[in-house]
């Protein structure tokens, strides 16, 4: 074994090549409903969030963009009306990011063909035990590298319940 024959080196290889596979093959749907991947995840992860809605700020940290960032993809969401920004009552500095119901139409418009090729290409090669143990694996990973990748969930949930 040499020293570029290191499992880390083979594990990250592995994970890039698998993230960039499966890229590859999801596009196609996302781009035909006019979103690219940044679109898609900022408006899924609206979808997936209470009330469908994001303080600008979390969103940011959640699609790991810069503030100027997550601006300009709110900004040209909003263009077409599949967000829209709404003050914070609290905090006159703050503003969320909301998903429309046009927003949600262009996600009920993509999500089926989409989780079809995620089932194809991705979660349906595991066997459900095999799937429920690499879900726990990438959350472990995700949690450590990507602490912000939740963030404002948990303050909805605590200021909510």
């Amino acid at each position: 074994m040499t020293e570029f024959e290191d499992p880390r080196l083979t594990a990250i290889g592995l994970l890039a090549e698998v993230w960039e596979g499966l890229i590859s093959k999801t596009a196609p749907v996302l781009a035909r409903a006019g979103l690219s991947k940044i679109d898609f995840e900022t408006l899924i992860r609206l979808a997936r969030s209470p009330q469908q809605s994001l303080r600008m700020s979390d969103l940011a940290a959640q699609t790991n963009l810069s503030t100027s960032g997550v601006t300009r993809v709110v900004d040209r969401l909003e263009r077409e009306g599949l967000v829209e920004r709404r003050a914070c009552r609290t905090d006159r500095r703050a503003s969320f990011a909301h998903l429309t119901e046009a927003g949600a139409d262009r996600l009920r418009e993509v999500v089926p063909q989409h989780l079809a090729d995620i089932e194809t290409w991705f979660t349906g090669l595991l066997p459900e035990p095999q799937l429920r143990e690499f879900l726990s694996t990438l959350r472990l990973i995700r949690d450590v590298v990507r602490p912000c990748a939740t963030a404002g969930v948990d303050e909805f949930e605590r200021r909510h319940v």
